[in-house]
């Protein structure tokens, strides 16, 4: 049985000629389009499919995961708990026992995993909620720094990186998010590793070079950057180049990632789960990849 659309299709052919057809050159018409439509090739679904391999890249987030120097560390209060006491607060338990376990959660927004809008560092740029979904499920390129960064803490992605990145792969798939594994995740469990200062406060950990995110947002389609260190850009950096070219463009920055060398250098596809508080700078996030 013909499918609907190819039957359009040669109605539109038919309808477009302005002439008869007779019986056997309508089969022929039809034949000829279930043919185009079998070797056409397919779009791509921003689902996983059937038995696709999925990795998270979100950290779990605890009261001792690595922060920015001086920004608030996550805590977590216990509100009510299954079996307590009766509370204050309404369904959770009304002259009974609760039978709701529930937390209240204290963070800033750039904590763990987590989104940066535009606005994060754009005057007039989006705030989280504001991102386009569209712009959350899309194709993932990672760029591994990771062989430079275990001998030197300080080194970039630069823009040779993306071209020697193509020149493997071809070019950057349009409207994808731009990832730099530099194996910087490993270091979560110790804190001071992971923000890595020297006896000044200065972090030493990679990042994006800004001339390399000038030549992504100008010269290739990207939707936004990802790290999985504390920063797009180097700890060591003062001027934020990064941040400002990336989000002064408009795109989107998550930060903190997990697990990138679990996940090809080509042909994932990630999903940001960021918030949606109104006006917000941006927050942790839960991101899942597949391929």
């Amino acid at each position: 049985m013909c499918l609907p659309r190819i039957m359009t299709h040669v109605y539109g052919t038919i309808e477009s000629r302005g002439a008869p057809i007779g019986r056997r050159s309508l089969f022929g018409a039809v034949g000829a389009a279930a043919l185009a439509a079998t070797v056409a090739p397919a779009k791509a679904t921003a689902a996983p499919a059937m038995g696709a391999s999925i990795v998270d890249l979100t950290h779990v987030l605890t009261p001792n995961f690595p922060v920015w120097p001086g920004a608030q560390q996550f805590a977590m209060r216990p509100v009510s708990r299954i079996g307590d006491a009766p509370t204050p607060f309404g369904s959770v338990g009304i002259g009974a026992p609760s039978v709701f376990y529930k937390n209240e959660l204290r963070y800033d927004e750039h904590t763990g995993t987590h989104v940066d809008a535009p606005a994060h560092a754009s005057v007039n740029g989006l705030t989280v909620e504001q991102i386009p979904p569209h712009d959350l499920v899309v194709p993932l390129a990672v760029v591994d720094i990771s062989g430079r960064a275990r001998d030197d803490s300080d080194t970039l992605l630069t823009r040779q990186d993306v071209l020697d990145w193509e020149s493997d792969h071809g070019p950057l798939p349009d409207r994808c998010l731009v990832a730099m594994n530099s194996g910087w995740d490993v270091r979560a469990a110790q804190p001071a590793t992971f923000t890595n200062q020297d006896d000044a406060g200065v972090q030493h950990t990679p990042g994006f070079d800004p001339d390399a995110v000038e030549f992504l947002v100008r010269e290739r389609d990207i939707v936004a950057l990802g790290s999985d260190t504390l920063s797009i850009d180097a700890g060591r950096s003062t001027t934020y180049g990064a941040h400002l070219a990336a989000l002064g463009a408009g795109k989107y920055a998550v930060e903190v990632l997990a697990n990138l060398s679990s996940v090809p250098t080509s042909g994932a596809t990630v999903m940001v789960g960021a918030p949606t508080h109104a006006g917000g700078s941006g927050g942790p996030c839960r991101i899942l990849a597949w391929f």
